[in-house]
């Protein structure tokens, strides 16, 4: 079975009153609480399926906009490259997910009938409330490595089982 193509982006800002002596600059990144469908409860990154003849960028660009009303210019999305992820129990949940990391964008974000978004210090993710793969990647897609990743799942399609860097 082929896997869905979906594109995800990560808006990151300076964390509010951050120091500049800490070093490494001190960011936030913008997360969701999903609403409904596939991940309802969870908090997620903002993104979803690549629709046909639209790129992945296009395809990031448009769900920021439509899930959180910010909008992106393919021009300011880096490549952070791709996480497959593989639901042995249930294939036609499978997705090959191409990350994208952005710093510059019009508009704040706001609600929407599917996100609710929220800014998280990227040092300290709320990984307790993501998906449980989160921890395996998101950590170093926002320290701006660029990832190929394979995430598999167990059977209960929800706890990781194997989780391969290349």
């Amino acid at each position: 079975m082929t896997a869905a193509p979906v594109a995800l982006c990560f808006l990151l800002r300076p964390r509010a009153g951050a120091s500049p002596s800490e070093g490494s600059p001190a960011r936030e990144v913008l997360l969701g609480l999903k609403k409904t469908g596939f991940g309802a409860g969870k908090i997620v990154g903002v993104g979803g399926h690549v629709e046909p003849g639209e790129s992945d960028a296009q395809a990031a660009c448009r769900e920021v906009f439509e899930e959180t009303g910010v909008s992106v210019r393919e021009a300011d999305l880096t490549d952070a490259g791709m996480v497959r992820f593989v639901f042995p129990a249930r294939p036609e949940w499978n997705m090959d997910t191409r990350l994208f990391l952005a710093s510059r964008w019009d508009g704040e974000p706001r609600e929407s009938p599917e996100i609710a978004p929220e800014w998280f210090a990227v040092d300290a993710l709320p990984v307790e409330r993501m998906w449980q793969d989160a921890d395996h990647w998101l950590p170093l897609a926002l320290s701006g490595a660029v990832l190929d990743v394979d995430v598999t799942l167990n059977t209960d399609n929800a706890t990781v089982r194997d989780v391969v860097h290349r």
